[in-house]
């Protein structure tokens, strides 16, 4: 098999929006580089390539496809076998938020809410961003030599932790805060694997490597543009395998996941000892892994894709009123949307609303990607942990990967049991990020599996079974001497 790595930068000028909440933040300082990071892997019959971006969330799906098309036109890698997954850093540059192109057909308040009030996407970041991606895979592409493979798993479960609890009241809430007495239990599951795909190159050392785990990179939450803990990830591994290997890193699925442990009080999960803890534990683990497992031919390479078509969440005709009411006091007093979460909320199904009565369903893209004897499953979807579960249980791979924030970007996906009355957190809140219709999360599980129904997978490289001689060691079976 053909692999080839390669990084193009992404650091946005200082100054620009920097996507993480429901208001406008910007970039005032760097702390580390971000970066595009892109995989080739060529079985002769088929090419595809994985790309992980530090951004919040990937650009549009349309957007996502100009880029495959590009793609497809100046590498020959067919546009459905391109992945392209953000890191989820909450310090990267500005890709998120609803398109320039609906602004002409929002009414003049919803315009002034999106535009003046919430995060939005740069247009000249976002074509730069593009421009990076296509690059990275072009010169990926154009370095590929035959290698063989590895991969295997590991496990850390000391840094990512479900930020969702059940409370003495029944109900769910969302970080409920570290010593609540009112916390009885997590909400939810997490999900301590640690996944590994490695290429090598003829004299041992590493060409490069497609790491997976499930947490928010929401370490450093200063103004500072960083790729949160992947940054110390990525120095760990290159701290070992060298500074030329490639890392290209595709988060799982952290819906409901952060560095944030609400049942220790004593702990610093969060600031630059969170961000060197969680990057270095989760670099550490890759390396343990990258150190052990056999090396050799991953072969077949496949990729299949499916468009599903998912209604919009639709507000109450109340909820909607009382909203708007809220939103034009706030324009007329002035008052910023980000001082109450009334306010901000208010804002948040005004816009909700409009998107639904003008794009009452959106489309959201399921992909599965074949290397071997893992598959990787792809949503564009910030999806809930125990839903990726559900895809890796399912699955006859020995490896399966799940990949959230890919080819798009539609926002919340939870669990069907968080949208009933003993849910909740906001996550499940109506907003312009999370509008989709409560069985999305159940859909995008059965659509996956169904996908990967269409691969055999792989073998996994072994080394030789050892038989036994008929002889035991001669210095073994001596003793014991009591004189």
């Amino acid at each position: 098999m053909k692999t080839g790595f390669f990084e193009t930068d992404i650091t946005p000028p200082l100054g620009m929006e920097k996507p993480s909440s429901y208001r406008k933040r910007y970039g005032t300082k760097y702390h580390d580089p971000l970066k595009v990071s892109a995989a080739i892997f060529d079985d002769g019959k088929e090419i595809v390539a994985l790309v992980g971006i530090d951004s919040l969330t990937c650009f549009s799906a349309e957007e996502t496809a100009l880029v495959r098309t590009e793609i497809e036109k100046t590498c020959g890698i067919p546009g459905r076998n391109v992945m392209i997954a953000a890191s989820h850093t909450h310090t990267g540059g500005p890709l998120f938020g609803l398109s320039e192109g609906l602004y002409s057909e929002m009414p003049e308040l919803v315009k002034t809410l999106v535009t003046r009030h919430s995060t939005i996407p740069d247009p000249l970041y976002v074509a730069w961003v593009k421009r990076q991606i296509i690059s990275a895979v072009q010169e990926a592409s154009r370095v590929a030599i035959e290698r063989p493979c590895s991969i295997g798993v590991g496990r850390e479960d000391s840094v990512a932790f479900n930020r969702r609890f059940v409370m003495k009241s029944g109900r769910c809430v969302t970080h409920p805060g570290k010593g609540n007495p009112d916390i009885v239990e997590p909400a939810g599951p997490v999900d301590p694997d640690v996944t590994v795909l490695s290429s090598w190159n003829s004299d041992g050392s590493l060409a490069g490597c497609v790491v997976n785990f499930a947490c928010h990179g929401t370490t450093l939450s200063d103004d500072s543009i960083s790729a949160d803990w992947i940054y110390y990830m990525r120095r760990a591994i290159r701290s070992v395998y060298g500074p030329q290997a490639g890392v290209v890193f595709l988060n799982g699925a952290c819906g409901d996941i952060t560095q944030v442990n609400n049942l220790d009080c004593y702990t610093c999960d969060s600031g630059e000892e969170g961000a060197f803890l969680v990057g270095t534990r989760v670099g550490a683990e890759a390396i343990k892994v990258m150190a052990c497992p056999e090396k050799g031919d991953f072969s077949p390479v496949r990729s299949a894709q499916k468009f599903l078509t998912i209604a919009r969440r639709i507000p109450s005709e109340s909820r909607m009123k009382k909203s708007m009411t809220l939103v034009k006091e706030a324009l007329a007093l002035n008052t910023p949307f980000f001082s109450s979460t009334e306010l901000t909320f208010a804002k948040e199904l005004v816009i909700a609303g409009w998107l639904a009565s003008v794009r009452p369903k959106e489309s959201v893209e399921i992909q599965a990607i074949q290397i071997g004897p893992a598959v990787f499953f792809a949503n564009p979807s910030e999806f809930f942990c125990q839903l990726g579960l559900d895809i890796k249980k399912r699955t006859p791979f020995p490896f399966p990967v799940v990949v959230e924030l890919a080819n798009g970007a539609v926002g919340y996906v939870p669990t069907t049991e968080a949208f009933l009355d003993s849910g909740g957190g906001y996550e499940t809140v109506l907003s312009s990020y999370s509008n989709l219709a409560p069985d999305t999360g159940m859909r995008i599980v059965e659509e996956s599996v169904k996908l990967a129904s269409e691969f055999l997978p792989g073998c996994t490289p072994r080394k030789e079974k050892i038989e036994f001689s008929g002889k035991e060691w001669e210095y073994g079976v001596l003793g014991p001497d009591l004189e």
